[in-house]
């Protein structure tokens, strides 16, 4: 089970690919590292090719140097296992391996992860390599622990045995096919089963509980394939060394809360726009899943990675400069790498590792840029590295115990996001599925409360259903539930047992509409909750356009407005906060409250625009550590335990803030009283230690 990493301090380094160089400069390298404060590297996971040239044939020996030369100079070392990109020679041996996004139709190989990761053969050479890798170097003193694979579940596999095991999933799952019968609902267009050699295969299903069964099946492989690795890593690996996987959050295939079980630490790759990607009075679009854009987005990306196993977690790879193709160079302004270093510490990081330390020469990734460029002199993007690995060193130890603070709990469902992958309730602009809505409707929530000044704790239902509602209540005065589609009664009812036990849930559209398949409850919705909450609807309808939003009972921002969905809300019992402008169809109460029990539920039938949600989480949350501070609008104030602040101005105007007590700066060392005012540079990054 992931936990806390059991090194003390922030670890802070870079991959690093001798092998990539066209020339020796190993030695040159590491000084270098050390001189910007490197604690640690990561080697070996991209070429299995170099390990393994030719089938059983193994050259293992040209790491040493590396880890010898890291060890001398006090860098830890990460070693991973080689596994996401097979070399020619097996997809020669072994076509079969290939995997199909379609049903009998092979990917091509070419680039990478281009395999069913579940296949035989796949699994019986990749053990083959970690084995012998990891036997190779596992006393060596450089290595701290194992990154197994690299950012799995890229692909649904609909290979024949992949689909086989599917079957025989839904058999333990299910019994018989009566069973599936009944709970898929296949009378339905005549799809009833007489037999398991009935079921179709996924390319042209349009059956939502199919999708949805098929989807965590599809999960299982990859949260097999990570414990697989690191049960076979585990039979080599030192007591002191540690073993991880580094996540990708948009990969289909998988489910993050289960897939992190086996690992002893969570990791992960948060990639984001810079430039005015970075900047608070600027919009910049994100342009690919993986990507994010705006500081609300870097900080949810952390608050996401907390969220895998409600622990600390490791930065494996982030920027250094552009990342990308070679069309898009936006590199740092100066303050950004720092600003955004301390995002991720703030919100539970404890490593920071660029990818990657040398910008390559060759391949798909030449422009993605390193801490070193081309030219291989060091220039401005290393200065910068340097000086954050100097203020990471004046840290020390205050990071170990360190917990980040919430005002918020934001529940996450992946069941909902696959569900509304297949089948949304929203639409993009032009009428076609919006296939990212349930990430539309989580973030409207999570950027307004972001930048209304509260700090938020993101919770899957996993997690959520076995924690007490006391303590859930005690700990997260707030509580936001966005489209909780997919979800059962027990779901529910804690949902209901928190404001009950003195908590102020938050109720967004499409919770409590569906149950644990994604089949449509035959109830009044929101079912279970509508009576607590005091309204119920039965209709709703998607929004062309904004639909304007008045104030009752709350104070808006103007602009406020609903936007893609509009629940038409029967107001029982509750008390109207919100409305919305005169509209045809029937649609009045926007944001309803209602106390329950020792709390309160309060109900939102529209996804808020930003100034809507920001208006709304002023309300819900009215102290901040921002207004503690009294923080202008372009400043975020992070905190947690410890008394520690992470204070970060995110434009390019001078800003300052006012401390509430007396502060000490932990990188300059420098004091302050309460009420003093510190000043803050263009994108400056602050830590502050409250006495």
């Amino acid at each position: 089970m992931a936990v806390a990493p059991r090194f003390s301090g922030v670890l802070f380094g870079a991959a690093y690919y001798t092998e990539y160089q066209l020339e020796d400069r190993l030695d040159r390298d590491l000084d270098l590292m050390r001189e910007a404060g490197f604690t640690v590297i990561r080697v070996g996971e991209s070429v299995w090719s170099t390990w393994e040239p030719r089938e059983g044939e193994f050259e293992l020996d040209w790491l040493q140097p590396v880890l010898d030369g890291a060890h001398a100079r006090g860098i830890g070392v990460i070693l991973g296992t080689p596994t996401y990109a097979v070399p020619p020679w097996l997809q020669r041996l072994h076509p079969e391996i290939a995997v199909e996004a379609e049903t009998g139709r092979r990917n091509g190989f070419g680039a990478r992860q281009e395999m069913d990761q579940s296949h035989p053969a796949y699994r019986f050479y990749a053990e083959r390599i970690v084995r012998k890798v990891v036997e190779r170097y596992a006393g060596h003193p450089a290595v701290i622990g194992y990154q197994v694979d690299n950012e799995p579940g890229l692909h649904l596999p609909r290979n024949e045995h992949t689909f086989q095991r599917f079957v025989n999933w839904l058999k333990d799952r299910y019994g018989t096919v009566e069973a599936i019968n009944e709970a898929w609902g296949l009378v339905y267009w005549s799809h009833r089963l007489s037999d398991w050699a009935d079921l179709w295969r996924p390319d042209g299903n349009l059956m939502p509980q199919y999708q949805l069964e098929w989807r965590r099946f599809q999960s299982t492989l990859a949260t097999e394939l990570i414990a697989w690795q690191a049960d076979v890593v585990r039979k080599y690996a030192r007591n002191d060394q540690f073993v991880t996987t580094c996540l990708s959050y948009s990969r289909p295939q998988v489910a993050d809360d289960e897939l992190v079980r086996s690992l002893d630490v969570v990791a992960g790759n948060p990639y984001y726009r810079m430039q005015a990607g970075l900047d608070w009075h600027r919009e910049f679009p994100a342009e690919a899943l993986w990507w994010h854009s705006g500081v609300w987005a870097l900080f949810a990306w952390g608050d996401r990675a907390w969220s895998s196993a409600q622990a600390p977690y490791l930065v494996t790879e982030t920027n250094a400069q552009s990342i990308g193709d070679a069309w898009q160079n936006l590199p740092p302004y100066p303050g950004q790498l720092r600003q955004a270093a301390f995002a991720l510490l703030a919100r539970g990081g404890r490593m920071i590792e660029y990818w990657h330390w040398h910008t390559l020469h060759f391949g798909a990734e030449t422009y993605w840029g390193g801490v070193i460029p081309h030219s291989g002199q060091p220039g401005r993007i290393y200065r910068e590295v340097a000086e954050l690995g100097g203020a990471l060193k004046a840290l020390g130890t205050a990071l170990d115990d360190y917990m980040p603070d919430a005002d918020v709990l934001l529940l996450y469902s992946t069941d909902t996001k696959w569900t509304f992958e297949f089948a949304p309730p929203l639409a993009n602009q032009d009428g076609s599925p919006n296939t990212g809505a349930y990430l539309d409707i989580f973030n409207a929530f999570y950027r307004g409360f972001f930048e209304a000044g509260a700090q938020i704790r993101v919770q899957h239902l996993s997690q959520f259903v076995t924690t007490d509602p006391a303590e859930l209540a005690r700990r997260f005065p707030v509580l936001v539930a966005p489209a909780v589609y997919v979800a059962d009664d027990a779901v529910l009812n804690h949902l209901r047992a928190y404001a009950a036990a003195g908590g102020h849930l938050i109720v967004g559209i499409r919770t409590g509409y569906g149950d644990e398949l994604a089949r449509a409850r035959a109830a009044v919705a929101p079912a279970i909750l509508g009576d607590a909450a005091g309204v119920h609807y039965d209709e709703f309808s998607n929004l062309l356009e904004p639909l304007p939003v008045t104030a009752t009972a709350l104070a808006l921002e103007p602009g406020s407005a609903g936007i893609g969905w509009a629940d038409v809300l029967q107001v029982d019992d509750a008390e109207v906060l919100a409305a919305y402008a005169p509209n045809e169809i029937g649609a009045s109460a926007a944001l309803t409250t209602k106390a329950f029990g020792a709390g309160r539920i309060s109900y939102l039938g529209t996804v808020p625009n930003t100034p809507l949600s920001r208006s709304i989480a002023h309300w819900a949350v009215p102290e901040t550590a921002k207004q503690q501070w009294q923080a202008p609008e372009a400043v975020t104030v992070a905190t947690g335990s410890g008394n520690l602040a992470f204070i970060s101005n995110w434009s390019s105007e001078p800003a300052g803030v006012v401390a509430p007590a007396k502060a000490v700066d932990l990188l300059s060392g420098a004091g302050y009283a309460a009420g003093d005012r510190l000043p803050l540079a263009a994108r400056a990054a602050i830590v502050l230690k409250l006495q």
